[in-house]
């Protein structure tokens, strides 16, 4: 089992964001949309103003973002960060450590879902930083784009086919992982749980041992202006956090 010492609150992901400045096909300059499987992602509005679109088999929505907006999406709803006047988010991501192990999924075309191959080879960036990591983000960006914009269309012409097809394309794509993404659910997230479970136990029998091993803990950036899928992310080298497991 994979060992998380010292998570975060409740085993959460975190990392700040800005949006991309690049204009995309529909005229909108922002990032690149995609899902989350098994994860809640939530936006905290820091500065500056932007908006983000969703897609979920209800429709489609626009939300407005501002300083102090927080905003978030469950499970199976695509969300696209869009551009304003210097937007600035941080991000709360639940089950830290999936998102970075493939729980997220572009929005790519369906041909380049249905073949794992193709989608990898979309979805990996050949670099962290330079030129070449930027004309991959942006060429990443712009196929979940191409996908996005007819399931946009589609919903918002009251069919939600194409929206719910593309929720079943990407479950098949991440099927084989899900054992490794248990695994870090179990030391993660469950074991946050669990302990603190145990930890109400060591109360109610008047035993709070556990407290003993307090302490505090501060980290600073690791990594500043990386290429997330929504925009230019700052990283922290934290346990689960934003760094990535088994290689993905």
């Amino acid at each position: 089992m994979v060992s998380l010492p010292h998570p975060l609150p409740g085993a959460v992901g975190l990392s700040h964001l800005s949006a991309y400045d690049w204009e995309a096909a529909d005229g909108v300059c922002g990032g690149s949309p995609h899902l989350h499987l098994v994860c809640t992602e939530a936006y905290v509005v820091t500065g500056g103003r932007g908006a983000v679109q969703t897609l979920s088999p209800d429709g489609y929505r626009e939300v407005p973002l501002e300083a102090g907006t927080v905003a978030w999406f469950t499970p199976g709803t695509v969300h696209r960060m869009v551009q304003g006047s210097d937007l600035r988010i941080t991000v709360l991501m639940q089950n830290s450590g999936l998102p970075e192990a493939g729980d997220a999924v572009f929005t790519f075309p369906p041909d380049v879902l249905a073949d794992p191959e193709r989608y990898a080879a979309a979805a990996k960036l050949p670099a962290k930083e330079g030129p070449e990591a930027e004309a991959a983000a942006r060429k990443r960006r712009d196929l979940a784009v191409e996908g996005y914009l007819p399931l946009r269309d589609a919903l918002r012409a009251g069919d939600n086919g194409p929206y719910l097809a593309f929720q079943q394309a990407a479950a098949r794509l991440v099927r084989d992982k899900v054992p490794a993404w248990r695994e870090l659910w179990r030391a993660g997230a469950l074991a946050t749980a669990e302990r603190t479970g145990a930890q109400l136990d060591a109360l109610a029998s008047g035993t709070p041992g556990y407290l003993a091993g307090s302490g505090s803990y501060d980290s600073r950036p690791s990594r500043l202006g990386g290429y997330g899928m929504c925009g230019r992310r700052d990283e922290y080298e934290l346990p689960g956090t934003t760094l990535p497991y088994h290689g993905e």
